[in-house]
């Protein structure tokens, strides 16, 4: 059971990590907002979306897989190829996307736009059906409830956690430097996953 919850902790922090149009535009409404409090629409809205993003995957993966040996092997393998490239992408990746510059948004037009970013974002997608999805077939019963659990937790305490970092350092010139190097840390993470993924097909 800790050993799911504590793969679903690194797996998940080393998906969402990476920046993409989720997490600029909550890190964007962080910095942006004039009190953290009026980020909450955007960080509850895009933790909600992920939380049905991964509770999908989960399920669906697992109805999907049914024990057939075939089937775990090829998810299993997309996903480790899928974390490979992902983390070359990531590495590479200079933080263009990471400017601050955006507009401070109503409550609602928060929600709306969290949800089409989260919800209608391939990468998004792959990420946990791809990934999270398939890492579950190395679990069942509370340890599958323990990794789920571990992830969505990871996501609700991260968008926290990216809004407040942009409160405090979204207007500040060298903003981007920071978030290459999460981008790089991010990167190792990825791939280690890859590597324990890779540990679990071979002794399948």
């Amino acid at each position: 059971m800790i050993s799911a919850i504590f793969h679903g902790v690194i797996l998940a922090f080393g998906l969402i990590l990476p920046l993409g149009v989720q997490n600029v535009f909550v890190f964007n409404q962080g910095s942006l907002q004039p009190k953290f409090s009026r980020t909450l629409p955007v960080v509850i809205t895009a933790s909600v979306c992920d939380t049905i993003l991964i509770s999908m995957a989960v399920l669906g993966v697992s109805i999907l897989v049914l024990g057939i040996y075939w089937i775990k092997v090829v998810l299993l393998s997309a996903g480790i190829i899928f974390l490979l490239y992902m983390g070359l992408v990531t590495w590479n990746s200079k933080g263009d996307s990471a400017s601050t510059e955006g507009k401070v948004l109503s409550p609602k037009r928060q929600i709306i736009f969290a949800a089409s970013v989260s919800l209608l974002n391939p990468h998004a997608i792959m990420d946990t059906i791809g990934v999270i999805g398939t890492s579950s077939i190395s679990y069942s019963g509370m340890e599958k409830f323990g990794f789920t659990a571990a992830c969505i937790g990871v996501s609700w305490i991260w968008f926290l956690a990216l809004a407040f970092l942009g409160k405090q350092i979204g207007s500040l010139r060298n903003a981007a430097a920071y978030l290459v190097m999460l981008n790089k840390v991010s990167a190792l993470i990825i791939w280690g996953t890859a590597i324990y993924l890779l540990s679990n097909l071979l002794i399948f």
